[in-house]
Formats: C-alpha cells, structure tokens, sequence
C-alpha cells in the first residue's frame, strides 16, 4: 500500500522532509543541471525536485499513482500534474527525455512492469534517475518517514532489476547521512553530516541514487539484438526532435 499523498505533504513540511528535500535536490541538481528543449516526467512524488526545471524544460509533467493521490502542481497557473494507472501510463511511446522517479518504485506492486512502462515512454537514449531508500542505512528503518515503507534496495539489486528491465545504469551514489530524527539540531547539522558521511561511512547513506539509460538492443548470446516488446509509434514530422545535440552528463 502506498503512501497517501497528504502523508507525502506533511513529510516535506516538516524538518526532517526539508533535510531530505535539500540532500536530494543538491544530487539531482549537480546531475542535470539544466533540461533545456527536453521533456520531463516525474513520477511517484517528484513534485519537490521539478521546479528547478519548469523554466528551461520544453515540458515537464508530473504523474502520481492512483493509490497514493494527487495535489495541484504547480499552486498557480496551469495545472501539470495528474493522476494514473503506474502500470499502463497515459502517455505515447518514446516521448520523455528524462524521468524522475521518487517514492515510487519501493512500493510499486510490480516494479518490473512499472520500469517496462518507463522504457516504452522514454525516447531513445533517455535517461531515468531513481532515488530509491537504502537497504543499507538508517531510512529504510523509519517508519515515520515515506522512505520507511515498501522495499528498499541497495545499490546492486537496483543495477540488476534496471538491467533486467533494459536500462544500462551508468552512474549512482548515496545520499541523507543525518539520522531520520525530527530534531532542530540534526536539521542544522545536516550538511555537516552529509560531508562527513561522505567520506567515513559511504554505504550507509539513506538514500541510494542510479541513473539509467534506456538500451534499445539486449545482448542475447554475444550479439545484439534489438528490443521489440515496446516498439515506439511512428511520430509525425513536427513533432520529431533532433536529439543529436543530447550530451552526457557528468556522473553522480
């Protein structure tokens, strides 16, 4: 069972929800410092890492699951989020450059079907960053926080479940070393811990971050073979973007 979306808002307007929001936002920023000209997708609860992107992304979207709930995003003018099936999105094949996945795929009832339908909407070579809790640290443990329920995972089974899936992780890390307490003083003392954490206790961030690309061709036998579960539908003229221009980003 998901979390419900009002227990997702009183979470992010509480001390220890802004100690991850700025843990989080500080690793997506340095990640994908800029969208220009590229749709975005945001699914789960992304809301709090979008904004950044609104003013140079051609679009950004953010989609939450039936079970967990919507809120108007942004407060004012026009409305873009929306509320959907995970396992059957309403969106067309190969359509989003990037995909932001929060406080999704742990309680994701099929989290293979969920990363199938990620694929089919991705464009070629689109990248899709999951922030995930870490099997490992203290957040997966707290059940007072959205990152204590469902499934958390660790770095190596998320690289097996987004290879299994056809994506090729290329860079991940792990973030949120302050303990889950809603303290005044781990509030300030956050950013310290995350330099300290850091450099003595890497594996036992919170959070665990992975970046993916989306593979259009399996290696079946030492050859490649092209993906055919999820062929994208053919686009008209006017809307075929020259993704040519599409540079890596540096890694995590």
């Amino acid at each position: 069972m998901r979390v419900d979306v009002l227990a997702l808002q009183r979470f992010y307007g509480s001390r220890r929800g802004d100690v991850a929001k700025r843990m989080i936002a500080r690793r997506v920023e340095a990640l994908w410092p800029a969208s220009g000209g590229r749709d975005m997708l945001g699914l789960g609860y992304a809301i709090p890492y979008l904004a950044p992107y609104q003013a140079t992304a051609r679009r950004v979207v953010a989609l939450m699951p039936a079970a967990q709930g919507v809120e108007r995003w942004p407060a004012e003018g026009r409305g873009l989020a929306a509320l959907g099936d995970e396992e059957r999105l309403p969106f067309m094949d190969s359509v989003f450059d990037r995909v932001l996945m929060v406080h999704a795929l742990e309680e994701a009832e099929a989290p293979a079907v969920l990363l199938r339908e990620i694929w089919r909407v991705m464009a070629p070579e689109g990248r899709l960053l999951i922030i995930a809790a870490n099997r490992a640290g203290l957040w997966a443990r707290a059940d007072a926080t959205p990152f204590g329920h469902g499934r958390p995972y660790s770095r190596h089974q998320l690289a097996g479940l987004l290879s299994s899936c056809l994506f090729e992780p290329m860079a991940s890390a792990r973030a949120l070393y302050a303990p889950p307490l809603d303290w005044p003083l781990v509030s300030a003392l956050a950013d310290g811990a995350e330099r300290a954490g850091e450099l003595l206790a890497p594996a036992f961030g919170g959070l665990v971050l992975m970046e993916a690309v989306k593979r259009l061709y399996a290696d079946v036998g030492g050859a490649k073979r092209k993906v055919l579960f999820a062929p994208a539908r053919a686009q008209p003229q006017a809307d075929r973007r020259d993704r040519a221009g599409l540079s890596r980003q540096s890694a995590i």
